[in-house]
């Protein structure tokens, strides 16, 4: 698979599939305890088979299917496997062997008995040093007569973490689709400092945000919207969080050189910071600046600032999530931090609510946005 290939998966993110019915089934993320990785498929697929360790089966809308087999010394590496797999499947597609985490890895292109998708075959972590090093192998894939499932097979793919290492990094298929580059150092915009950023990170998180944004409107008149709406959220904050952890790291260091801020305070700073971006909206695409971007050029809406003051205070071990609001069009930041203000429940924590478009301290909201029920919480850090 080589550079027109890569072309090809680039471009299934920015594809828009025709609207369908999209199943109300609800698809939590998974993390398996045996071999340590993490899925987070997008809304509609439903366990339908496997053994709760090293073998699951899903199925989402439109007949999708998605697929999950560990291969414990079996095959001496990734390539055999997928391989071997692909010959099994009597697959015509192509094979693409690249570095996924500084780990060999494989991308798939299937196309067998009547179905077409695309599949991953990853690495995982060592149960122990003697071990063997044990492979995951994904397949997503769909009836090739049916409709256009590249997006949901895409997304579902690149939610594959290996480890938790992996839950805080870009997923194995924006990695093939979009290489990092190099770290450049670069400035933080209204701040005298800079960080370290990888050249390629601005446009491969806007990829992302836009590939997610498109799959979100999938679901824009099914009962499991707001589900949608929390993965689609969760999946920007995994892909972002080491695009800018340079960043985080940075802020976090400088605003606490000599202070030792308390959380409020951190919180205060940090909230000051996002509320001074320059506003900035794109009505007609996805709405939300990616967070390189963002950080290093002071501008972003308001879900943006919100999801880039949780990474802020997560750095400073601060608990940290966002709200959103489909009725009011906002999304506002939530702090885990001890004090008076307005406060929003969820996720079993009473939240202090933080404005980050308006520049009034923590804790204030305006009235006309304080019905509670309008507002869904996201979490972003599944245990």
């Amino acid at each position: 698979m080589g550079v027109g290939s890569r072309v090809i998966v680039r471009n299934l993110f920015f594809f828009i599939c025709s609207l369908f019915y999209v199943l109300s089934l609800d698809a939590s993320p998974l993390h398996s305890a045996a071999w340590g990785f993490r899925l987070d498929l997008p809304e509609g697929y439903e366990y339908i088979d496997g053994n709760n360790q090293d073998r699951y089966s899903f199925q989402g809308p439109n007949k999708a299917m998605f697929d999950v087999v560990v291969y414990n010394g079996v095959y001496p590496d990734v390539e055999q496997m997928a391989n071997d797999v692909s010959r099994r499947l009597g697959s015509s597609g192509e094979i693409a062997l690249f570095e996924y985490e500084g780990k060999p890895a494989v991308l798939m292109d299937l196309h067998f008995r009547g179905f077409s998708g695309w599949g991953v075959c990853v690495e995982l972590a060592k149960r122990d040093a003697a071990a063997k090093t044990p492979l995951l192998c994904a397949l997503a894939y769909s009836p090739s007569a049916g409709a256009d499932m590249d997006l949901f097979h895409i997304s579902a793919l690149d939610s594959i973490a290996p480890s938790d290492l992996e839950a805080r990094r870009p997923g194995p298929v924006m990695e093939f689709s979009y290489p990092r580059g190099e770290a450049v150092e670069t400035q933080i915009k209204g701040t005298g400092f800079s960080a370290l950023i990888r050249d390629n990170d601005a446009e491969a998180a806007q990829a992302l945000v836009d590939r997610e944004f498109n799959l979100l409107r999938h679901y824009e008149n099914a009962d499991s919207w707001q589900q949608a709406w929390i993965r689609y959220y969760r999946t920007i904050y995994r892909d972002s969080w080491d695009r800018v952890a340079a960043a985080l790291f940075r802020l976090e260091r400088e605003w606490n050189s000599g202070q030792d801020l308390d959380e409020r305070a951190f919180a205060e700073k940090a909230l000051a910071f996002v509320q001074g971006f320059t506003y900035d909206r794109d009505l007609e695409g996805s709405d939300f600046v990616n967070l390189v971007t963002a950080i290093s050029e002071g501008r972003g809406d308001c879900d943006s600032r919100a999801m880039l003051l949780a990474m802020i205070l997560e750095q400073a071990d601060i608990p940290a999530a966002m709200m959103v609001s489909r009725a009011h069009s906002h999304a506002m930041g939530l702090a885990d931090v001890p004090g008076g203000g307005a406060r929003f429940e969820t996720g079993g924590k009473k939240w202090l609510v933080a404005e980050t478009t308006d520049k009034v301290g923590i804790g204030l909201i305006s009235a006309g946005m304080s019905d509670i029920a309008s507002w869904l919480g996201v979490i972003f850090n599944i245990p």
